[in-house]
């Protein structure tokens, strides 16, 4: 670096510091991007949650706001969360609040609303003055024993109140609820699961602690969404995004038919996959519609009210309702991929993303650290109140002794701490009883409630010896959130099903998604492709560009598959439906696929996968290959018939009858049986006719029951039947002999 720059003087100076701006941004974007990882974006494993929503259900445990009490405004609560907790924006707190009322993002709601919280059309809650909101039952389980020490407090942003590190968590929020956030360089996205199963999986890992992921997907199938949906993914699939903790499930919505008598019917979807919001499906839905690329589809409506209705009406009764859907689901949102990212912060410190297995052990662990923490909290309780209790004791086995002394000593406090060897707070705690607790019952009373705390003393005491002791107080602990969560209520039940995507045509799905319309594809001979709207008989009519002229025409339609063979052997298939409009003179075919430069068009035509080609060379050679073999899904195509120039690909006939007549530019004709001729996939062929110079002419299948027949120039028609042509008839690979009288000049059998 050259010579420092300082700032120019201006008064006072005596505070201003050069600072190296790169160390300074890397240094400051670094603190904001941990403070977004580590305070915003990522959620903790222990209690599953982001600090605005810890933050949230504190402040609402602190406001009194139990699931028995009455509701308040979600103003004053946003007001206390963002004064005492959380110095951001009310509106941010407010959208977070609301998504915790919402019972279509969250699988098991942390907050109980009154008033519009918004809906699953992507509608907006009321504003903040109008809703009304207290915890769940799942709230107060992650607050179970936050005032027992269960868990570190830190000072708030302002250090004038204290709020939780972390919640105990006594609910499996994390995996139950789910989250989603992105940071500075990360990103988390967990989809909600079942707590049922949950709780099942967590009770297995403190049996086995090594229990592998494979094992605990038996228990934790896949998620369970709020909305429902069905997860077509393979369980394989599921098991490798567990155990990686990165993936994603595809969801589908959930659809069946409905009968309307008369072989109609019409579909009915009830459940969308999560996130997506409905009316912005229907609308996609509706725009696909106008835009005809739902071609089986007649109509969409929504008749939704509390549970999602949405009704799609086919085209006719015909309409194969698989092949309707899988077209949907392939254009549509009716189909998603939530995907899975479980970075999270482990330990509350470090963000990283773990497996199925580690965030429940993570979740065990903090479960028995705040069993510790309490039962520790509750240990030392009750050994303040046994020192209590045994100077009361004290004080009832000599009352007369206590009375006097407090009524003749000016101090009596150090008197009775050296007479009975008391502590200050026993001597305190006599002093202040009063005399109505001098009856005879209290004592017993007193002895009553020493005994139980010794008793609860000791069980504690032992509870913190034993691991397996903890162990099974935390599978108790578990037990009871299982059987209030459990599959047979209505909130613990399963929503999410698992099928297999049916095995629908691929074939028939793109069909179904292609308006079917008639068209005449046009090709020229310097291979310029479009595709007219309509099927056209006069071909005379068209026009080319300067030096260019008509290579072929013909009928088809959008639905269908264009087969275009070259000169070189190469075959390449275009969708009817993606072909260039008739304005003007189309595209270049060499943009539309990998045509090599020193190859042009042989034929083009309409892909039929029943039939047969018969493929042949300038030299002479073919073979027959099953026009199946011809379709290539690529644009480079694929090769057909192995030529090296000069050697062409020359002719492409379709197969049919049992014998094939060949006419060489020497004008001599043979006529062989079919059956010789290999049908491959793929090569150069076989020696239809040999010649001593010069090449084939034209080739013809045709079955010879029904003779050989031909065209001259003049439109006259010739037939030669079976015994006419026993003279042309040889074996493959013959000479042939001199073509019959009439045959056209031009060596082709059609004029």
């Amino acid at each position: 670096m050259g010579q420092e720059i300082l700032p120019p003087s201006g008064g006072d100076d005596d505070n201003i510091q050069p600072v190296d701006l790169k160390a300074a941004l890397e240094q400051r974007y670094l603190a904001y991007a941990l403070s977004t990882i580590m305070h915003r974006a990522l959620p903790d494993v222990r209690d599953g949650l982001k600090p605005v929503h810890r933050r949230i259900v504190y402040a609402m445990n602190e406001m009194g706001l139990r699931p028995t009490s009455a509701f308040r405004k979600c103003a004053k609560i946003v007001g206390e969360v963002m004064g005492n907790y959380h110095p951001h924006g009310d509106q941010s707190i407010y959208d977070a609040l609301a998504r915790l009322a919402q019972d279509f993002s969250q699988r098991y709601t942390l907050v109980n609303g009154q008033g519009n919280f918004g809906n699953i059309d992507g509608d907006s809650p009321a504003a903040m003055r109008y809703t009304e909101s207290k915890m769940t039952a799942v709230s107060e389980l992650l607050l179970e024993g936050i005032d027992q020490d269960a868990v570190d407090f830190r000072d708030t942003y302002d250090e004038s109140n204290s709020e939780p590190v972390v919640l105990p968590g006594a609910f499996p929020n994390l995996l139950a609820n789910g989250s989603s956030g992105i940071a500075v360089g990360m990103a988390t996205s967990i989809p909600s699961h079942n707590a049922h199963e949950l709780c099942d999986a967590a009770l297995h890992l403190i049996k086995h602690p090594d229990a592998t992921v494979e094992k605990l997907v038996e228990f934790i199938p896949g998620p369970d969404f709020p909305t429902g949906g069905i997860i077509i993914d393979s369980r394989d699939s599921i098991i490798e995004s567990y155990r990686t903790g990165r993936g994603g499930f595809r969801v589908r919505a959930k659809w069946q038919t409905e009968d309307l008598g008369r072989g109609g019917y019409q579909i009915v979807i009830t459940e969308i996959p999560f996130q997506v919001q409905k009316s912005r499906l229907i609308e996609k839905i509706a725009e696909l519609l106008i835009a005809r690329k739902l071609p089986l589809l007649e109509d969409i409506r929504d008749e939704s009210a509390e549970d999602i209705r949405v009704v799609l009406v086919p085209k006719s009764r015909s309409v194969d309702p698989t092949i309707l859907m899988e077209s949907m689901f392939k254009l549509t949102e009716l189909e998603s991929r939530f995907p899975l990212n479980m970075n999270v912060l482990s330990m509350g410190r470090i963000p990283r993303v773990m497996a199925l297995n580690e965030v429940l052990k993570e979740w065990l662990d903090h479960r028995r650290e705040v069993l510790q923490r309490r039962s520790r909290f509750r240990l030392a309780a009750i050994e303040r109140r046994l020192e209590i209790l045994g100077g009361l004791l004290v004080a009832y086995l000599n009352i007369d002794e206590v009375i006097r002394i407090i009524r003749e000593e000016d101090e009596p406090k150090p008197v009775m701490m050296a007479r009975w060897d008391l502590t200050d707070n026993q001597v305190e705690a006599i002093l202040n009883m009063r005399l109505r607790a001098l009856r005879k019952l209290e004592e017993f009373e007193i002895r009553k409630e020493f005994d139980e705390l010794t008793k609860e003393k000791g069980e504690i005491e032992a509870l913190l010896a034993s691991d397996d002791k903890q162990w099974q107080t935390v599978a108790w602990e578990i037990g009871e959130v299982k059987k209030k969560f459990a599959k047979a209520t209505e909130v613990g039940r399963r929503r999410t099903q698992f099928a297999d995507a049916p095995e629908a045509d691929e074939e028939a799905i793109q069909q179904a998604m292609i308006e079917k319309e008639p068209i005449t594809v046009v090709i020229s001979e310097k291979g310029w492709i479009r595709a007219l709207k309509g099927h056209i008989a006069d071909t005379a009519t068209l026009t080319f560009k300067e030096g260019d002229g008509l290579k072929v025409a013909f009928p088809a339609q959008t639905t269908d598959k264009i087969l275009i063979v070259t000169t070189g052997g190469k075959a390449f298939t275009l969708g009817g439906d993606k072909l260039p409009g008739g304005r003007g003179h189309g595209e270049p075919l060499r943009i539309m696929v990998d045509m090599d430069n020193d190859q042009a068009v042989l034929t083009a035509f309409v892909h039929d996968p029943s039939r047969k080609q018969l493929i042949v060379s300038t030299a002479g050679n073919g073979f027959v290959v099953p026009e199946a073999e011809l379709v290539a899904n690529t644009r480079k195509g694929k090769q057909i018939m192995n030529v090296a120039l000069p050697e062409e690909t020359q002719l492409l006939v379709p197969v049919s009858g049992d014998h094939v007549a060949v006419v060489g530019e020497n004008r001599k004709l043979l006529v062989f049986p079919l059956a010789q001729v290999p049908e491959m996939s793929r090569g150069k062929g076989v020696r239809l006719q040999r010649y001593k110079d010069g090449g084939i002419s034209d080739v013809r299948c045709f079955a010879i029951a029904e003779g050989l027949v031909w065209e001259d120039s003049a439109g006259r028609t010739f037939t030669k039947n079976k015994d006419e042509l026993a003279e042309w008839l040889a074996d493959r690979a013959s000479a042939g002999r001199t073509v019959p009288k009439g045959f056209p000049r031009s060596g082709k059998f059609a004029g």
